[in-house]
């Protein structure tokens, strides 16, 4: 049984400069000395009062603007990040899926960074030894494989990435959004095997712009403004009220009821 349980955490990162970084200072700011008076470091608050309870089976949309403390967020739950004050429980393997070229080594060829990868996801070298078959058809990359890294374009790199991401069996799958640089038509590929992905894991958490994504994705969300939780709830509600429309109006009553929703939303405040 995986979990995540937060309790009113937050998260600073205190903002240095050359004076404040001076060892001169430092040392006479703490022995009283005439020049180092009382140090004042900004701080930032990335993140303020923070409280979740995740269980198996949640699939959990995060949204809000850029710098909303998102990204944050899930390297809160991924354990890089300690709570400044409140504190965290994580309950399961991990795998965090934050930057799809994070792992990946210039100078090897495609084969090895797939194991890489692959170990970097928290996979064993005789797991990734069973899919490299497997993720070398889906990227279609052919003899490029053999190559070192540093000569496939960005497309490439991202397939390669994607073709590992896709083929672990994680726990709790923490995923920022990063699919582009490729064609349509292998982006679709790509979003069928991340559809099984999350089919796979225990419980998701994923930060992402792209409300189709979401919804293909999640069962509920969470709305980040400002490093705090502004909202917490069901997918379509949380989304209105982020973008002040109902993200199902335009869908007819039918395929409504195929998605087990209403056609008239109802929130705390009447009808949209």
């Amino acid at each position: 049984m995986v979990s995540i349980d937060v309790w009113n955490a937050s998260v600073d990162f205190p903002i240095f400069d050359a004076k404040t970084r001076s060892l001169k200072k430092a040392v006479l700011g703490k022995v009283g000395g005439k020049i180092g008076t009382e140090q004042k470091v900004p701080i930032i608050e990335a993140l303020h009062d923070i409280s979740l309870n995740l269980k198996t089976g949640d699939r959990v949309g995060l949204v809000g603007h850029n710098g909303a403390g998102k990204s944050t967020l899930l390297r809160l739950l991924a354990g890089i990040y300690e709570p400044t004050r409140g504190s965290s429980r994580i309950v399961g393997k991990i795998a965090p899926v934050f930057d799809l070229g994070v792992g990946m080594d210039p100078e090897i060829s495609g084969l090895e960074n797939i194991m890489i990868r692959g170990l970097f996801l928290g996979m064993t070298r005789k797991q990734m030894e069973k899919r490299v078959e497997d993720i070398a058809e889906f990227t279609e990359l052919g003899d490029y494989l053999q190559m070192p890294l540093r000569t496939y374009s960005t497309g490439m790199r991202v397939r390669l990435a994607l073709g590992v991401v896709t083929s672990i069996d994680p726990e709790i799958l923490l995923l920022d959004e990063g699919i582009g640089a490729v064609d349509a038509a292998f982006l679709n590929k790509a979003r069928s095997r991340m559809v099984d992905l999350v089919k796979r894991s225990g419980m998701l958490v994923f930060a992402s712009h792209q409300d189709d994504l979401l919804f293909e994705l999640c069962n509920s969300a969470i709305w980040m403004d400002e490093g705090h939780v502004k909202m917490q709830g069901s997918l379509r509600e949380v989304i209105t009220a982020y973008k002040g429309r109902d993200p199902y109006a335009h869908l007819d009553k039918d395929t409504l009821e195929r998605l087990g929703e209403s056609p008239v939303l109802t929130t705390k405040s009447g009808e949209i």
